[in-house]
């Protein structure tokens, strides 16, 4: 991923509003799952590490896109931006 493509990544996802949290217990097989779906279906998502979650942000993030096959957007505090190319033409998210 270039630079560029980071950077129109970035300004779409600061509109968007989290849609996963993770919490107390960290990463469960069934998150991974669920996120996994929401990025086939998406590409692009934003998750909020909670208070109460003592794992490292920027760890996290690295730790979900490894599963889920994805790539590391931003990490910002306590939020992580993930991108996964799509495979519907239709839906696709144009890099350029």
């Amino acid at each position: 991923m270039t630079t560029k493509q980071r950077a129109y990544l970035k300004s779409l996802a600061m509109t968007m509003d989290p849609i996963f949290q993770i919490g107390k217990s960290s990463m469960t097989p069934s998150l991974t799952q669920a996120i996994s779906e929401a990025l086939d279906a998406r590409e692009l998502i934003k998750i909020s590490v909670l208070q109460n979650c003592a794992d490292d942000p920027r760890a996290l993030a690295e730790m979900v896109a490894e599963r889920t096959r994805s790539q590391v957007v931003q990490v910002i505090g306590k939020k992580i931006v993930l991108y996964k190319e799509g495979k519907d033409d239709k839906k696709k998210i144009v890099l350029s």
